[in-house]
């Protein structure tokens, strides 16, 4: 795999990833949304390791895992907020989601890192590893908000294109130019044969 192509590879998979891990924030009982964001970190982990050729050993992951979001402590503050009647639910699932995408985008960029030099999972730099998490973390706020943003417009946009790719709305439209006198009569009828032939 050529290297542009393999960077535009990992990052469709932290994107993809940190999509997930948004909603993965999203599960309404404190402690669990966090074991749900950590299954999707270490799946794009994987991901990452076998698209550079990297061993991968689960277990290994999950301990780095931890030790470089450990010190993201507003992030398990967020989920605690989930615990508070009411309110809390919404107000700290949403600052969940956006934490949740923010590290998994920060871990994202730290493994595309190491492993693009050729390294392997178990000569990661710890030290070095947090360092990078850290800055990328903070700038993951601002991309996974982008990207969840994106994501939803997306989704809105899919029921409207498949709405004008009907032939019935389509034979709606042919109906009103026919009314409007930019189809004539025979016009209309052809095309509303094509469209009918679709059904």
């Amino acid at each position: 795999m050529e290297s542009s192509d393999k960077t535009q590879r990992a990052e469709e998979i932290v994107k993809n990833h940190v999509i997930i891990s948004m909603g993965a924030g999203l599960v309404p009982i404190p402690i669990l949304d966090i074991a749900a964001v950590t299954a999707v970190q270490l799946d794009m982990v994987k991901s990452l390791a076998q698209l550079y050729g990297a061993d991968y050993s689960g277990d290994f992951a999950k301990n780095l895992l931890t030790t470089l979001t450990g010190s993201t402590l507003a992030r398990i503050g967020a989920s605690m907020i989930k615990a508070i009647p009411g309110i809390g639910t919404l107000l700290g699932g949403v600052s969940m989601s956006i934490m949740s995408g923010a590290s998994t985008y920060a871990i994202g960029r730290v493994f595309i890192r190491h492993f693009s030099t050729g390294a392997s999972l178990f000569d990661f730099d710890t030290e070095k590893g947090k360092a990078f998490y850290e800055r990328y973390f903070e700038e993951g706020k601002d991309v996974a908000a982008r990207w969840e943003k994106e994501s939803k417009a997306r989704q809105e946009a899919e029921p409207a294109a498949r709405a004008a790719d009907d032939p019935l709305k389509k034979l709606e439209r042919l109906a009103e130019l026919r009314d409007k006198g930019a189809l004539s009569e025979e016009e209309f009828q052809q095309m509303k044969r094509k469209l009918l032939e679709e059904l």
